[in-house]
C-alpha cells in the first residue's frame, strides 16, 4: 500500500501547477482546435463544433495531469494533418501515394496499429519472464506507437468519410470494426496510464492479451465482412447522440477489460508467477480504480442511450436485448463496487468476479449483436 500512496501523491502534487511547457502545450492545443474549426467548419454540424470546443480544454487538462500523453497528442495531430494534406481532397490518392498507401491512409495506419500491438505483446511477455527492463521499455514504446497509429487511422477515417460525400461523413464509431479499434485505443491508454502511475509495467503483458484479441477480431471482421470500407450511416444512427453515447460506452468497456486482466494477474500472485508481478495490494487498487472509471462512464453512456432511445423510439427503455444486457453489466459492477466499498471485501474473490465480469461485458458488447435480435441489431452497436 505504500507504493499506492507514494505514486498517488506524486500525480496529485503535479496536477495544478502548470509550468512553461504546460502553457506551451495548452496554446498548441488551442491553435490546433482553431485550425480544425476554420478549415473544416463547413463539414461540421453544431454538435461536432460543441464537441471540438469541449475536447480542447479536456485534452489540455489531461496533458497537464498526465505529461506522458503529450507526445502522443502532438504525434496524432502531426500525422493526421500530414495524411490529410497528402490526400489533397481526393480519396483515390490513398492508393496512389506511397506514404498513404503503406503508412498513413486510414486502413494502413490501423493495420500498423495491429502489427505493433502484436509485437508489443511478444516483447512484453519476454520482458516479464526475463526480467528485462530494456524489453519492458521497448514493449511500452511499441504500445505507445500502436496507439499513435490507431488514433491517426481513426481521425483520417473520419476525414475520408467526408471525401465520399457530405452526407456520408460521420464520426468513426458506427460499426463493430470502428468500435473495436476504439476499444483497443482506450484499453491501451488506460493500461499505459496505470502502468506509469503505479510503476507496474508488468501490467502490460496481461492487458495486451485482450487488446490483441480485439486486433484479431478486427482483422477477421475486415476480411470476412469488408468492414474496413466506409459506409453511409443508416437513418437510425444519424443522430448527435451517437457521437457521445458510443465513445462513453467504450471507455467503460475498455476499463472493464483492463480490470479483468488485472484480476488475472492478481490471481496469479498465488502461483510461482508472484515474483514477476506487482504486490497484490497494488493490483487490487488498480483493479478497483479501473472498474470505478468504467462504471462511471458506462453509467453516463446508459443515461445518454436512454435519452437517444426516447428521441428515436419514443421511450426511454424498452427491454430490448441490448438494453437488458447493458443493465446486467451495470448491476454486475454496481454490486462489485458495493462489496468493495461498503462491505470491505478485497482480494481474490473480487478478482474472480472481475474476470467473470469480462464474460458478461463481452456478451453485452458483442454476443447480443451476433446472436440476439432487437432494435439495436444494426451497425454492431
Amino acid at each position: 500500500m505504500e507504493l499506492v500512496s507514494q505514486t498517488s501523491g506524486k500525480f496529485a502534487s503535479n496536477r495544478f501547477k502548470p509550468d512553461t511547457f504546460d502553457l506551451v502545450f495548452a496554446i498548441g492545443i488551442l491553435l490546433s482546435a482553431f485550425y480544425v474549426f476554420t478549415h473544416f467548419n463547413a463539414d461540421m454540424d453544431i454538435y461536432e463544433k460543441i464537441i471540438l470546443m469541449a475536447t480542447a480544454p479536456a485534452v489540455i487538462a489531461l496533458g497537464w495531469y498526465w505529461k506522458s500523453i503529450r507526445p502522443l497528442v502532438i504525434g496524432i495531430a502531426a500525422l493526421s494533418l500530414w495524411s490529410i494534406s497528402l490526400h489533397q481532397g481526393d480519396l483515390a490518392r490513398a492508393e496512389k501515394v506511397f506514404t498513404l498507401r503503406y503508412m498513413l491512409s486510414s486502413q494502413s495506419a490501423i493495420m500498423w496499429m495491429g502489427v505493433l500491438y502484436i509485437l508489443a505483446l511478444v516483447v512484453a511477455w519476454f520482458g516479464l519472464f526475463r526480467r528485462s527492463a530494456f524489453a519492458t521499455k521497448f514493449a511500452t514504446g511499441l504500445t505507445w506507437a500502436a496507439t499513435l497509429m490507431g488514433f491517426t487511422g481513426m481521425f483520417v477515417r473520419w476525414y475520408a468519410s467526408y471525401l465520399l460525400g457530405p452526407d456520408v461523413g460521420h464520426i468513426p464509431v458506427s460499426n463493430l470494426y470502428e468500435v473495436f479499434v476504439l476499444f483497443c485505443l482506450i484499453a491501451s491508454l488506460l493500461t499505459l496510464f496505470y502502468s506509469e502511475r503505479y510503476q507496474g509495467s508488468q501490467l502490460l503483458p496481461f492487458a495486451l492479451l485482450v487488446i490483441t484479441t480485439a486486433v484479431g477480431f478486427i482483422a477477421w471482421y475486415a476480411v470476412s465482412r469488408g468492414a474496413q470500407q466506409i459506409q453511409p450511416l443508416i437513418p437510425a444512427l444519424q443522430s448527435y447522440w451517437m457521437k457521445i453515447h458510443v465513445p462513453a460506452n467504450f471507455v467503460g468497456y475498455g476499463a472493464f477489460a483492463l480490470a479483468a486482466m488485472i484480476g488475472v494477474a492478481l490471481l496469479l500472485t498465488r502461483t510461482r508467477m508472484a515474483t514477476y508481478l506487482p504486490a497484490p495490494a497494488v493490483l487490487d487498487e488498480i483493479m478497483y480504480k479501473a472498474i470505478a472509471i468504467g462504471f462511471f462512464f458506462f453509467t453516463i453512456a446508459t443515461i445518454l442511450g436512454a435519452l437517444w432511445a426516447a428521441e428515436a423510439w419514443g421511450g426511454y427503455w424498452s427491454w430490448d436485448p441490448k438494453e437488458t444486457w447493458a443493465l446486467i453489466v451495470w448491476l454486475n459492477y454496481a454490486a462489485w463496487l458495493h462489496l468493495r466499498l461498503i462491505k470491505g471485501v478485497r482480494g481474490m474473490a473480487l478478482a474472480w468476479w472481475a474476470v467473470g465480469g469480462l464474460l458478461v461485458t463481452s456478451f453485452a458488447f458483442l454476443g447480443v449483436n451476433m446472436w440476439l435480435s432487437g432494435m439495436h441489431s444494426y451497425g454492431g452497436l
